[in-house]
């Protein structure tokens, strides 16, 4: 069972139910440019996922098959109790080292770069984590955990930790000792020196108790969120491209082919001195932090809003008819997913050249809804392209109201 489709429409209810909570407690934890990154790259990380989670799945398979010590039964409660606590304590490991080495942060940094923290931060999710994560799962497969039962409880996993990423919620007692809690996954998110690298169980906050990376959140000490190289973005996909980025900048730069290679694999932070010397990076003081924002009109930013809801509605398509599309529809999907979230995170950061991308966006609707029959993403229909001309026509007179608020998507 794939809980985690069923799951979404709750995600999306429970945001809204925290929105009017903060509206209600006077306080303001969302901002709609950070929620709406937040969303679109966790629309860009489960349509990505569509393509990729093959990779890690097969080499469970083949992992069970010719690796496995014990063949462990899916009709036993013991081997469920068993898997979830076991999946817990890989996922500890791979998220202790996503946090502690250059190439895994780069993919688990995308989680963290949001300076809100609020249940969309939990749909932040990174779309390359696929390329070497799997590998911590494998002690699982060695186990003899069965296929079902080991994306069962990944999924569980994943959904646990979803509730933790509130400020509505206040510490909660003994519960804190055992399990993760809104609390101590605060902690967690804080680019604060007390909080750095700590508490990274995703159920269990008894693994960083017991090896010593648990930190409580200090009432004396408030939690500032975010990175502490700041993505300054709203761009989905350069969310997922700045640290490999950075790093591929590194490795060029560096004069030794050892420090090229190696600087992938060391401690997170760490630079070739050569590097370091010619290139220094000064990280903004925590005193003086100002998070990152863009001003917009209320009416270019209804008209993203809205622009988003067609790609939320799109990764939800693709969820839910994935294992009836073939490949070469996914791949359609998810390219349009793609480029929509690129080009609006374009347009929330109010670049000179918005307004062309948001144009070649909705222009590249029409080969869109023309290839998608040919592929199978859909079933040809004349409703189609009456659907097309209607909303292209409406986003059009919403692009002309937003240039008559403001000029500089045009300057």
């Amino acid at each position: 069972m794939d809980f985690i489709l069923y799951a979404v429409p709750f995600f999306l209810v429970l945001i809204a139910v925290e929105l009017l909570a903060d509206r209600w407690r006077g306080v303001s934890n969302y901002r709609l440019a950070d929620a709406v990154n937040s969303i679109s790259t966790g629309v860009l990380s489960t349509t990505t996922g569509l393509l990729t989670k093959g990779v890690g799945l097969l080499t469970y398979a083949f992992a069970l098959k010719h690796l496995a010590l014990l063949r462990l039964s899916a009709d036993s409660v013991w081997v469920w109790i068993f898997a979830f606590v076991l999946y817990d304590f890989c996922y500890y490991w791979l998220h202790r080292l996503g946090h502690e080495r250059n190439i895994l942060w780069a993919a688990h940094s995308v989680h963290h770069q949001s300076e809100e923290y609020n249940l969309s931060t939990a749909l932040r999710q990174t779309s390359t984590g696929f390329l070497l994560g799997w590998i911590f799962y494998l002690p699982m497969a060695v186990f003899g955990v069965p296929l079902l039962v080991f994306v069962s409880v990944a999924a569980l996993n994943l959904l646990y930790q979803f509730w933790v990423h509130t400020q509505h919620i206040p510490k909660l007692g003994w519960f804190e000792w055992c399990f993760v809690t809104p609390s101590n996954h605060r902690a967690h998110h804080a680019q604060n020196a007390l909080y750095m690298d700590r508490n990274y169980g995703g159920v269990f906050i008894l693994w960083d108790r017991l090896f010593g990376t648990f930190q409580e959140e200090d009432d004396n000490e408030p939690v500032i969120f975010g990175v502490t190289t700041p993505l300054a973005s709203w761009n989905p996909l350069w969310a997922n491209l700045q640290f490999y980025a950075q790093l591929w900048d590194d490795a060029r730069r560096a004069g030794s082919p050892w420090d090229k290679l190696r600087i992938w694999f060391m401690r997170t932070g760490w630079r070739p001195a050569d590097v370091a010397a010619k290139y220094p990076m000064n990280k903004p003081d925590l005193a003086l932090f100002r998070k990152f924002e863009v001003p917009l009109g209320r009416r270019q930013q209804g008209y993203v809003a809205v622009q988003f809801c067609i790609y939320i509605a799109l990764g939800s398509y693709l969820m839910n008819l994935e294992r009836g599309l073939p490949s070469a529809a996914l791949l359609l999907g998810w390219g349009a997913v793609a480029f929509g979230v690129f080009a609006l995170g374009v347009a929330l950061e109010n670049r000179p050249w918005a307004l062309q991308v948001e144009l070649l966006r909705l222009a590249l609707n029409v080969p869109l809804v023309w290839l998608a029959p040919l592929v199978g993403l859909w079933p040809a229909s004349p409703q189609m392209w009456v659907g097309l001309l209607g909303y292209s026509l409406i986003s059009v007179i919403g692009l002309y109201r937003c240039r008559r608020q403001v000029t500089r998507w045009v300057s």
